[in-house]
């Protein structure tokens, strides 16, 4: 069975948690399935609920064994996807700004594309940019909506030690690094904008489901911000 937004699959994950999944591949109908349930579990939580995690297709939610069981849980999660629908909360628009200046893959991912530098610039600033999920490292947004345009496989290999604030491109998804990292993406720009924000409150810049729009600065500007 192939999991759809209307008819999700779920599994059973160790004695402590359910895996929701909406889909197989990226899809924005899937993951807005995956932000309606995590909502609605927010405001009704299951008997022993401890935390939900939402991915680009999937939710896991852990809860606590003692409490409750996986079959319980998933009779309240299927419940909430009958549930009336309610006001979705509006998504905030981020700002990120960027350097595309001596990014070392530009020229590389102009040549693959068939584009010039310039339009591959053009065509990431046009994208229409959402936060899917956070990764393995605090603040690893990664951003849903690059344009088909410059949408490229990951490198055969990674690259060691790229620097934080890196811009990066793989697929249909955007990163903006927070930490010296490996990576096979293709680094297209720098940015200056500070994606850990040193607040215990609000640790990130962004919530899941943000919109983030990316302005271009020159190099001066890229390091007047440093």
């Amino acid at each position: 069975m192939t999991p759809t937004p209307s008819a999700p699959i779920f599994r059973a994950i160790a004695e402590r948690a359910v895996l929701v999944e909406f889909g197989t591949t990226l899809d924005q109908a899937a993951h807005d399935a995956v932000l309606r349930i995590d909502q609605a579990l927010a405001a009704n939580p299951c008997l022993g609920f401890r935390e939900s995690v939402p991915a680009f297709v999937n939710l896991l939610v852990e809860f606590d064994p003692l409490t409750t069981d996986h079959p319980a849980v998933i009779d309240h999660l299927r419940s909430l996807l009958n549930a009336p629908a309610k006001p979705h909360k509006p998504s905030a628009e981020r700002e990120v700004l960027v350097c595309y200046e001596d990014s070392p893959d530009l020229n590389a991912v102009a040549q693959q594309t068939g584009l010039s530098p310039q339009a591959v610039i053009d065509a990431h600033l046009s994208g229409d940019y959402a936060v899917f999920m956070y990764g393995f490292a605090p603040g690893y947004a990664y951003l849903g909506g690059v344009p088909e345009a410059i949408r490229l496989d990951r490198k055969p290999a990674p690259v060691r030690n790229i620097p934080a604030g890196s811009v990066m491109i793989a697929g249909a998804q955007c990163l903006v690094t927070t930490l010296v990292m490996p990576t096979g993406w293709w680094i297209i720009g720098r940015s200056p904008t500070p994606i850990l924000t040193q607040n215990p409150a609000r640790p990130f810049l962004f919530d899941v489901g943000d919109k983030v729009r990316f302005r271009r600065i020159s190099l001066a500007e890229y390091e007047a911000a440093l």
